[in-house]
């Protein structure tokens, strides 16, 4: 069971938000919704985005999980109902941090992120996505704009009977990044993660 938390407001750089914390009755926080908009009549602009301490605080290029989250906030700021969900227990792909960076470690030996994971014992993706479901749920709902690559996240959307229309967001590539994204697409089924994609609040693709 997911419990509201706390709530606030935030001004950021992006904008001026409302942020509500989620987690179950002990006080464990499991999700974070940055919201913008108070428009319910609209179908929001949602992604849901999984925690990334290299990327989203440090700027590693070897993912790119900080510009999708920027990309998203500058996104959502822009509308008149728009939600983030950060989803604090989805470091790595669900195998937390430490086992990121072990992971990260064979990368530079040569291995692609899912062999890497498969070498460790661990799955390619480890991610649930029911307390996303549950606080989509408690913000009543029903229908969404999903700024997403990922089937996955799709299918477990629909699945809980969400309606979900997609919104390409991916090409957020680096030379860095390049064979990661592409493995993302080629073996995780991503939709085009490395594609050269433009969008207003992206840019333009810059191979840094």
């Amino acid at each position: 069971m997911t419990d509201l938390l706390a709530s606030c407001d935030l001004p950021t750089a992006y904008g001026r938000f409302g942020m509500l914390t989620f987690g179950t009755p002990d006080g464990l926080e499991e999700v974070v919704v940055i919201r913008h908009g108070d428009d319910h009549n609209l179908d929001p602009l949602l992604r849901i985005h999984s925690a990334c301490f290299t990327g989203d605080l440090l700027g590693s290029l070897r993912c790119d999980c900080g510009p999708q989250l920027g990309a998203a906030l500058r996104l959502i700021a822009k509308e008149r109902h728009g939600l983030v969900l950060y989803l604090l227990r989805h470091e790595g792909r669900g195998i937390g941090l430490a086992n990121k960076i072990r992971a990260y470690k064979l990368q530079e030996q040569g291995y692609n992120t899912v062999d890497a994971n498969e070498r460790l014992g661990l799955p390619a993706d480890a991610r649930d996505y029911r307390a996303a479901i549950e606080v989509l749920r408690l913000l009543h709902v029903e229908r969404v704009r999903l700024a997403t690559n990922n089937p996955l996240k799709i299918k477990a959307l629909t699945d809980a009977g969400i309606a979900v229309d997609r919104v390409p967001h991916g090409g957020f590539v680096n030379l860095d990044n390049r064979d990661y994204l592409s493995t993302k697409d080629a073996l995780m089924g991503h939709l085009d993660a490395s594609g050269l994609l433009t969008a207003e609040g992206r840019g333009d693709v810059d191979l840094q």
